[in-house]
């Protein structure tokens, strides 16, 4: 379970800091809208990686969040710090989440089959908030 916890870690670790990238970055006649949104989103990334670093300290583990460790670790494809436009920047956050919350849905499974109901439910919840931000932001691409 540590180990799948810290896979994890790295991957929500990772997708706050794309978040953030494009926050920072985006433009186009949706801005503010885009904006404000990626703040909400990040704020509740940070909340996801923080229960699945307490979680892995629960269990005896050590959580490994420091930028070395996530670089190292992290699933999801380098996040284009190139990236100029509205689109480009939604899109890429939407694949982020959706392969985040893949990886978590994963999770469920994993901690299931282990027989650890209470990683599996923790899994449950943010696969579950990370489909909802998905569908935000996803939302601008239509």
């Amino acid at each position: 379970m540590i180990d799948l916890l810290n896979a994890r870690l790295a991957d929500t670790i990772d997708l706050k800091l794309a978040v953030k990238q494009a926050h920072w970055n985006i433009k186009g006649p949706s801005f503010i809208a885009i904006h404000e949104l990626l703040d909400q989103v990040s704020a509740r990334v940070e909340e996801h990686y923080d229960t699945i670093a307490e979680r892995c300290v629960q269990l005896g583990g050590t959580a490994f969040g420091t930028v070395q460790a996530v670089a190292k670790a992290t699933s999801l494809s380098p996040y284009p710090t190139t990236a100029t436009s509205q689109t480009t920047h939604v899109r890429q956050i939407a694949d982020h989440l959706g392969a985040v919350a893949a990886a978590c849905r994963a999770a469920v499974d994993q901690s299931d089959e282990a027989g650890d109901a209470v990683t599996a439910d923790i899994f449950t919840g943010i696969a579950r908030a990370l489909d909802k931000d998905h569908w935000f932001i996803g939302a601008h691409l239509e």
